[in-house]
């Protein structure tokens, strides 16, 4: 079900998004094309889904291990992960109502940021929402469509994310790098085509390995030694030879993890050295800690995943692949709007701009009577 929304928009006057929802759990806000688009396809998903069912037709439900295994610890694991969840939510939720309301905020590396919250917001709304669910009614299963479902926007959502910082640390390089270019080089059109372009990676990703991953004939045991339908986990219960299909998995892990990663580092290493060379001590400080906290936030996303995806499962564990997966899906969507935003002067100005407009009425309202 697509049901449509027009909210304000950075670079237009009016935005149409909507909300999809899937098989009546799973609500998820989305671009009206990304919608209208995912209607279009519905037909071919579901012939897909029926034809991955009828190699596993012996049970269509699969049981998650969870982080939430220890009894002594789980309910303070279940309230931290909890609070972290409503914190990434009005933390991304308050920066894409300030970038859209706030003139002054209408840049491009605000436009992407504002991209970069409500991806971060569909990402972790992805996973974390069931796992806390099922603990809350003590049940661990998940069916087989809702694990697809789940594996596929999981997988797009994240393949978005890591494409878009990539990129986003090129929008940083041009801007102080080459200001004088900045216009140019980082126009209108040049941002959708960043958006347009991080979204069709994320896609592919997803179109191209969840129908084989979920196609595979499972085996009797169907305990995912996870808290969601991540590729590796769920590999892990094929009952067939995996290991063409795992070295396919591993190739398009180098291309959406280390060359965006590769071009995170490289920008950010010209931008240090032109910062190095200015006059202002105050303003090397600054640009020092504003790099260096970006880049320990963008390594903790890359570099888990890479742990995760890249080394040869000999090397880790299923409990350490899980709390390294935290990091990635849950820690970092709360993180990039603290560390990326709020922190900065732009944006607290907004805050407080708008905070001054919601108590301007209430004055005067109470002037009156």
């Amino acid at each position: 079900v697509c049901q449509e929304y027009y909210v304000l928009n950075v670079f237009f006057p009016v935005l149409k998004v909507c909300y999809l929802i899937i098989n009546s759990s799973v609500v998820i806000l989305l671009p009206w094309e990304c919608c209208h688009l995912i209607q279009n396809i519905l037909p071919y998903i579901s012939t897909i889904v029926g034809s991955m069912e009828e190699h596993n037709t012996s049970s269509t439900d699969f049981t998650f291990m969870g982080l939430f295994d220890r009894k002594e610890t789980s309910g303070l694991l279940f309230a931290i992960i909890a609070i972290i969840f409503v914190t990434a939510l009005m933390a991304n939720g308050v920066m894409i109502f300030l970038i859209q309301t706030d003139l002054r905020l209408h840049t491009p590396m605000y436009f992407l940021l504002s991209h970069l919250s409500l991806i971060d917001m569909m990402y972790i709304s992805t996973i974390v929402p069931k796992m806390l669910v099922d603990y809350l009614l003590d049940q661990r299963t998940i069916s087989f469509v809702g694990c697809t479902a789940q594996h596929f926007l999981y997988l797009t959502l994240v393949g978005a994310e890591f494409f878009l910082l990539g990129l986003m640390a090129y929008d940083r390089y041009v801007a102080i790098c080459n200001p004088l270019r900045y216009p140019v080089l980082m126009s209108r059109r040049v941002c959708w085509m960043i958006i347009a372009g991080s979204w069709f990676g994320g896609s592919l990703d997803g179109f191209l390995l969840t129908p084989i991953t979920m196609s595979f004939p499972f085996c009797n045991s169907r305990e995912i030694n996870h808290f969601f339908c991540e590729a590796p986990a769920v590999l892990k219960l094929a009952c067939a030879d995996t290991a063409l299909y795992e070295t396919v998995m591993y190739v398009c892990c180098v291309l959406m993890l280390l060359i965006p990663f590769s071009v995170v580092l490289a920008s950010y290493a010209r931008i240090l050295s032109t910062v190095h060379r200015m006059s202002s001590v105050e303003g090397r400080k600054k640009a020092f800690a504003t790099c260096s906290s970006h880049v320990t936030v963008v390594s903790l996303f890359y570099g888990a995943a890479m742990y995760t995806y890249m080394l040869p499962h000999s090397y880790h564990t299923p409990a350490q692949d899980k709390v390294l997966s935290v990091f990635y899906t849950i820690l970092t969507p709360m993180l990039n709007p603290l560390i990326y935003s709020l922190r900065n002067k732009d944006v607290t100005g907004a805050l407080k701009r708008a905070l001054g407009r919601f108590k301007a009425p209430q004055r005067v309202s109470r002037g009156v009577f």
